[in-house]
Order: structure tokens, then sequence, then C-alpha cells
């Protein structure tokens, strides 16, 4: 009977060991819409010429900090794609946190967005939603 109990053990965490619902595809689709309504959103606060969340044309790619680590919970950083005013490509990078319920933080590599805040045209300080930001994809 001794011998059992370690092959019951072994049984079980071996079937709950199966491939993680947090892929690079299920990020980049959660983070490419977002990062688009958040950019949408500071040109309003910026007050400079509006743009539509499908005119920016976000792509992310996505991959675990870990080099020997496809998938799961953890660090990752994303590489953003994206079209700026008058339809200059733009690149950004952000380090983002995910967690096993598939929120994340991503935060800006640097100051490549600007920093924490940005001054709008008509001079006033405002919060920059790229610098840092959150969000959750579905797990299931």
């Amino acid at each position: 009977m001794r011998c059992a109990f370690p092959a019951i053990i072994i049984a079980v965490s071996v079937s709950s060991c199966g491939r993680s619902a947090i892929t690079a595809d299920r990020i980049e689709r959660a983070f490419e819409p977002t990062f688009a309504n958040l950019v949408q959103v500071q040109v309003s606060w910026l007050r400079v010429p509006p743009v539509t969340a499908s005119d920016l044309d976000v792509t992310a790619s996505c991959r675990r900090t870990a080099a020997d680590v496809e998938a799961g919970a953890g660090e990752w950083v994303c590489k953003v794609r994206w079209f700026g005013p008058d339809r200059q490509p733009l690149r950004d990078t952000f380090d983002l946190i995910v967690t096993p319920d598939g929120c994340y933080t991503a935060t800006a590599e640097g100051e490549q967005l600007g920093g924490v805040t940005l001054r709008s045209r008509d001079g006033r300080d405002v919060r920059n939603l790229l610098h840092t930001f959150e969000g959750c994809f579905d797990t299931i």
C-alpha cells in the first residue's frame, strides 16, 4: 500500500500539467485592441486631431522572456507596430507581467512613449495612458 501513495501523487501532478491557456496569440489578441483604444483616448486628452482605433492598425508580437518557456503566466515582452499621425509607422516595446488568471500589466520600455505624464497642446499635464496599463483575456 505504501507504493500506491507516491503513484497517486505522480498521476495527479502529471494530469494537471496540460498546455497553458496563456499563449502569445491570446496575449496579442487582447493587447492590440486595448492599446489602440488607449491611444484613441490619449489623443483626445492631448487635444490633437482624432484618430480611430482601426486607423492605428496595431500589431503585437509577444514572447516569454524565459528562453525555455513558450506559454504561461510570468514575464513577457511585446513588440508593437502601429501607425501614428499621417500613417507614420511606429514601433514600441512593452514589458508585461501576466498572471495565471489572464490579466496583465504592460509597461513601456524606456521613455519611448514619454513619461508618466505628457503635456497637452494647451499646456495641461495629462496622465500618459500608454506608459503603464492593464488588461485581461479569456483563459478558457
